[in-house]
C-alpha cells in the first residue's frame, strides 16, 4: 500500500532513495544503475523492485517542485540522502496521494537508520510535517519541472515558451505503454484484449502500464513495447518482403522486430553485445528472425550493398525525457559536439553500404536540430545526388512535417493522449 511504513514498506523506499542518490548525487544514468547487478535493486523481490523504480521515476519528474516546498522550511541544504528521502515523501503525498503520516514516518525511519545522518531525523520530521500541511491546490499551481537551460534555451528559441511549457507538462506525467504488433492486421482484437487504444499510426496505447510480462500476448510474442514515435521510422522506410535491410545501431531492437515482421531479410548491427543479447531474446519471443552482428558500424564491412538502411543514430536522447526523467540531471550538453560528429560519420558509412537508388532512413530521438535537420542538410551537401523522399505512413499529421521534407515529432504532439517521444526522421534516397 502507498502509505505502508512497516519493514516491508521501507524496502522499496530505501531502494528508491539509493537510486536517487546515484542519479542526483553521482550523476549516473538510471539505466546504468539498474543494469548494475550489485546495485540497490539487486537483493529485493520483483514487486519491491518495480515499486522502487516507479517511486524513483516519479520523484525525478518532480524534484524541482518538491524542492520549492521543502526550501521554504530549510535554512541550508541537508546531505543528499536526507534531501532525497524528503523529496520522496513530498512526492508520495502530493503526486501519489499517499497518507501524509505514513510518508513522513517512512522518511524519518529511513534517515534514522542511516548511521551518519541519523541525527537529522528530527529535522526531517519537523520539516515534512510542515510541508504536508500545505494545500494540494498549492502543489497543483506549481509550474512543471523545467528542462536544463542548455536544452530549454534552444527549444524556446525554436518553438517559443508556450510550446516548451507544454512539452515540460507532458514530461511531468508518467507516459502510457505503447506496443507494436507483430501482425498489424490484428490491431482491433489485440486492442480489445489489452484494453488499449489503436493510435492513428497503428501502435497500441495502454493508459495503465502494469506488469508487461503478465499482459495478454506477451508470452506468445504478439507484440513488443515501443513508443509510437519510435515505431514510425520503419513505417516510413516501408520495407517490402524479401528486401535486404541493414538496421544500424539496432539495440534495443524494436525496429529490428518491425523489419523482420514485415518479411525483410534483416541484418541488425550494434556495438554492444549485452544489448544485442536482449534483441536476440525478443526475436525468439516474437518468433522472428534476423542476422545479428556485434560490431562497430564505422568499421564493419558488408558483403554486398543493401536495398535499405535504417540508422537510428546515437544521440542526446533529449526527446525521451518523458520516459527517462533522469537525463536532465545527468547530462549537460557537453557530449553534443561528439555526437554530432559521430552521426555524420555514421550517415556516410550507411550510404556506403547502400545500393544505388536505395533508401536510407535516418532518425534520432533528439529534439535538437543539430542532430536532425542540420545533419540531413550537411549530408545532402556531402553526397552528390542524395535526395530527400517525402515520408509517407499512416497517421502522419501535417504539423509533423518539416520544410526540409523530414518529420519532426515532439512530446507535446498528442498531449491529450499522453504525448510521444521527440524524434527527427528523414527518408533519403541514394543516387541511382
Amino acid at each position: 500500500m502507498a502509505g505502508s511504513t512497516g519493514a516491508a514498506g521501507l524496502v522499496p523506499r530505501r531502494a528508491a532513495v539509493a537510486l536517487l542518490d546515484l542519479v542526483l548525487g553521482e550523476g549516473r544514468t538510471l539505466a546504468e544503475v539498474l543494469a548494475d547487478l550489485a546495485g540497490p535493486l539487486s537483493a529485493i523481490d520483483p514487486g519491491e523492485r518495480a515499486r522502487a523504480q516507479r517511486l524513483t521515476l516519479t520523484t525525478l519528474r518532480h524534484v524541482e517542485r518538491a524542492d520549492k516546498f521543502l526550501g521554504k522550511h530549510l535554512r541550508k541544504a541537508p546531505p543528499v540522502t536526507v534531501k532525497n528521502a524528503m523529496r520522496l515523501a513530498v512526492v508520495e503525498v502530493f503526486v501519489d496521494g499517499a497518507a501524509a503520516h505514513g510518508a513522513v514516518n517512512a522518511a524519518v525511519d529511513l534517515v534514522r537508520q542511516g548511521r551518519k545522518i541519523a541525527p537529522m531525523s528530527g529535522l526531517v520530521n519537523a520539516v515534512l510535517r510542515k510541508v504536508v500541511a500545505e494545500m494540494p491546490e498549492d502543489w497543483a499551481k506549481l509550474p512543471p519541472q523545467r528542462m536544463p537551460m542548455w536544452l530549454r534555451k534552444p527549444l524556446v528559441n525554436r518553438w517559443g515558451r508556450d510550446v516548451v511549457s507544454v512539452i515540460e507538462a507532458v514530461q511531468m506525467v508518467a507516459p502510457p505503454l505503447d506496443l507494436t504488433l507483430r501482425d498489424g492486421d490484428e490491431a482491433v482484437q489485440w486492442a480489445e484484449a489489452l484494453e488499449a487504444e489503436v493510435l492513428p499510426c497503428g501502435s497500441l496505447r495502454r493508459r495503465v502500464v502494469g506488469q508487461v510480462s503478465d499482459l495478454p500476448g506477451y508470452a506468445e510474442g504478439a507484440w513488443w513495447v515501443q513508443d509510437a514515435a519510435a515505431a514510425l521510422p520503419v513505417r516510413v522506410l516501408a520495407p517490402v518482403a524479401g528486401a535486404r535491410v541493414l538496421d544500424l545501431c539496432a539495440a534495443p531492437g524494436g525496429k529490428t522486430l518491425q523489419l523482420a515482421a514485415a518479411g525483410a531479410a534483416v541484418t541488425a548491427l550494434d556495438i554492444s553485445g549485452v544489448r544485442m543479447a536482449r534483441v536476440a531474446e525478443n526475436l525468439a519471443r516474437c518468433r522472428l528472425t534476423a542476422e545479428l552482428v556485434v560490431a562497430d558500424a564505422l568499421h564493419w564491412q558488408a558483403d554486398a550493398p543493401y536495398d535499405s538502411v535504417l540508422l537510428d543514430a546515437p544521440c542526446s536522447a533529449t526527446g525521451t525525457v518523458r520516459r527517462h526523467p533522469d537525463l536532465p540531471f545527468v547530462k549537460d550538453g557537453s557530449e553534443l559536439a561528439g555526437l554530432v560528429e559521430l552521426q555524420a560519420r555514421l550517415i556516410d558509412s550507411a550510404l556506403a553500404m547502400l545500393k544505388p537508388g536505395g533508401v536510407l532512413v535516418y532518425c534520432t530521438c533528439s529534439l535538437l536540430p543539430d542532430e536532425g535537420e542540420a545533419q540531413v542538410s550537411a549530408a545532402l551537401e556531402r553526397h552528390q545526388g542524395l535526395q530527400v523522399d517525402v515520408p509517407e505512413a499512416a497517421g502522419i499529421e501535417a504539423a509533423w512535417r518539416t520544410k526540409d521534407g523530414g518529420l519532426r515529432l515532439r512530446p507535446d504532439f498528442w498531449a491529450e493522449r499522453g504525448g510521444m517521444d521527440g524524434f527527427y526522421i528523414a527518408r533519403l534516397r541514394k543516387a541511382g
